[in-house]
C-alpha cells in the first residue's frame, strides 16, 4: 500500500503524477511547433522583406545559434535548481521570444525578427535539456522508456501542426514577379509588407499565451520531489577531464562530425523545400508548395517507424548506410531534374532522414562507458550544423540557383554514409568483445 504522507517513498514505488506528465510530454509537441514554424517563415520573410536567399536562411542560423549557445547552459541551470526549475524559465523564454514577433513586425525590422527566434531557441534549450531526465524519473522506473517514447511520438504532431498553423495562417496567396515587385509604388510596397508581417503576430500571440499557460501550470502541479531538488549530489556529474578523454575517441569524434552534417541536411532540405518548388513547379502560390513540406514531414514520421522495423533483424549502421545512399541519388536527382520529379524527390528524402539523428546519436556513444553522459553533450551541441548549413545553401542558391545549393545535402549525406560505414567493424569488434 503507497504512503500518501511520503510523495518521495510513493514515487519510488510506481506512483505516476499523471497531470504533471501530461504537461511534460506536451513540451515535445510545443517545440515540434516552434522547429516547423521556422520552414515557413523562411518564405514569408524572403517575400516580405525582399531577401535573397542567404539572408532568408539567417532565420535557422539564428535559430539553431540559439540551441548551440544555451544547451549547457541550461544544463548546469538544471543541476543547480532541479528539473521544474528549467521547464518554467525555458516555457517562459520561450513565450518572451513568441511575443517578441508582435513589435518586430510593428517596426518590420527584420532583425527584431532573428533575436525573437533566438530567445525561442533559448528557451527550447532549457526544455529539451530538462524534460527528458524528467520522464524519465517521473513513475515506475521500469516503464521509463514506454513513458519516453510516448513523449517522442508527440514531437511530430507538433510539427505537422506547425506547418499547418503556417499554411494556413501565415503563408497567403499573394506571390509577387520581379516585374510586379517592380512595378509597386513605394506605398503598394509599404502595405504589402505590413500586410504579410502582421500574418506573423496572431500565431505567435497564440504560441506565446498558451506557452504561458503551461508554466503556470507546471508551477502548480505537483510534481515528485526528485523533480525539484537540485542535483547536487548525482554521481554522474561530468568534469572537465572527461570531456578531454572524449577526444582519444576518433569513432565518437567522427559520430559529432556525422550528426552536425545530419542536422545540416536536415535543416536545409526543409528549410527550403518552397523555395525548390517555386524553381521547380512555375506558378505554384508558396500556400500550396507547403503541402509538399507536409507531407515530406508525415514520410519522415513513417519512416521512423519502418526503419525501427529493419533495425529489429538488420545492424543499424547497415540501414543508415543504405537510407544515406538513397538520399544522395535523390538529392542529385532534385539537383539534375528542376521539375515536379524533382521537388518529388527532395520531399521524399525525410522518409530516409528519419532513422539518422537516433541512429547517430547511438552509433557515436557505442563503447564510451563512463564517458557517455559528456559525449552526448557534445552530439547535442552538433545540432549547430542547422545554423551553419542552411546559410551555405541560401549562398550557393544565391550565387548559382537553389537546385545546385541541394549539393550541400547530397554531401552531407556521403559523409553520413562513410560514417555508417565505419561503423560495421566497430559492431564486429564489439561483439568480440562482449564477455
Amino acid at each position: 500500500m503507497q504512503n500518501s504522507g511520503n510523495e518521495k517513498s510513493t514515487n519510488a514505488t510506481g506512483q505516476t503524477f499523471w497531470f504533471a506528465l501530461i504537461l511534460i510530454v506536451s513540451l515535445f509537441f510545443l517545440w515540434g511547433v516552434a522547429n516547423s514554424l521556422n520552414d515557413i517563415l523562411i518564405p514569408q520573410f524572403k517575400k516580405a522583406f525582399d531577401l535573397t536567399d542567404f539572408q532568408s536562411s539567417l532565420v535557422q542560423s539564428a535559430f539553431y545559434f540559439g540551441y548551440f549557445c544555451f544547451s549547457i547552459p541550461a544544463a548546469i541551470f538544471m543541476q543547480r535548481l532541479g528539473y521544474r526549475s528549467a521547464v518554467i524559465i525555458g516555457l517562459l523564454l520561450y513565450a518572451s521570444g513568441a511575443l517578441l514577433f508582435y513589435p518586430a513586425a510593428e517596426a518590420q525590422v527584420y532583425t527584431w525578427f532573428l533575436f525573437a527566434l533566438f530567445v525561442i531557441a533559448s528557451g527550447l534549450a532549457f526544455l529539451e535539456t530538462s524534460a527528458n531526465p524528467l520522464i524519465v524519473v517521473m513513475g515506475d522506473p521500469a516503464r521509463a522508456a514506454w513513458r519516453l517514447n510516448l513523449a517522442q511520438a508527440f514531437n511530430p504532431f507538433g510539427v505537422l501542426t506547425g506547418i499547418t498553423v503556417g499554411k494556413l495562417l501565415i503563408l497567403s496567396e499573394v506571390d509577387l514577379s520581379e516585374a510586379e515587385r517592380a512595378a509597386m509604388t513605394a506605398v503598394e510596397h509599404a502595405a504589402f509588407r505590413q500586410s504579410e508581417l502582421e500574418a506573423v503576430q496572431l500565431p505567435y500571440l497564440v504560441i506565446a499565451a498558451i506557452v504561458v499557460i503551461w508554466a503556470l501550470l507546471v508551477f502548480f502541479a505537483r510534481f515528485p520531489v526528485i523533480a525539484l531538488k537540485p542535483l547536487r549530489n548525482d554521481a554522474e556529474k561530468t568534469s572537465l577531464k572527461d570531456f578531454a578523454k572524449l577526444f582519444q575517441h576518433r569513432s565518437f569524434l567522427f559520430g559529432v562530425a556525422a550528426q552536425f552534417f545530419y542536422v545540416g541536411a536536415q535543416v536545409g532540405i526543409w528549410s527550403f523545400m518552397i523555395r525548390y518548388g517555386q524553381l521547380a513547379q512555375p506558378g505554384e502560390t508558396e500556400k500550396s508548395l507547403a503541402d509538399y513540406l507536409f507531407w515530406s514531414l508525415v514520410a519522415f514520421t513513417v519512416g521512423r517507424f519502418v526503419a525501427t522495423a529493419l533495425m529489429h533483424k538488420i545492424d543499424a549502421a547497415k540501414v543508415m548506410f543504405v537510407f544515406a545512399l538513397c538520399n544522395i541519388a535523390l538529392c542529385t536527382l532534385a539537383v539534375m531534374s528542376v521539375n515536379h520529379l524533382g521537388l518529388l524527390a527532395l520531399a521524399s528524402t525525410s522518409f530516409f532522414m528519419s532513422l539518422m539523428f537516433p541512429t547517430i546519436f547511438a552509433l557515436a556513444l557505442r563503447g564510451l562507458g563512463s564517458l557517455t553522459k559528456a559525449g552526448s553533450s557534445f552530439v547535442v551541441m552538433a545540432i549547430i550544423g542547422g545554423a551553419v548549413f542552411a546559410a551555405l545553401i541560401g549562398k550557393i542558391s544565391d550565387v548559382s540557383a537553389m537546385n545546385y545549393a541541394m549539393l550541400v545535402p547530397a554531401m552531407c549525406f556521403v559523409f553520413i554514409a562513410l560514417f555508417s560505414w565505419s561503423q560495421f567493424s566497430k559492431a564486429e569488434q564489439l561483439k568480440q568483445e562482449a564477455p
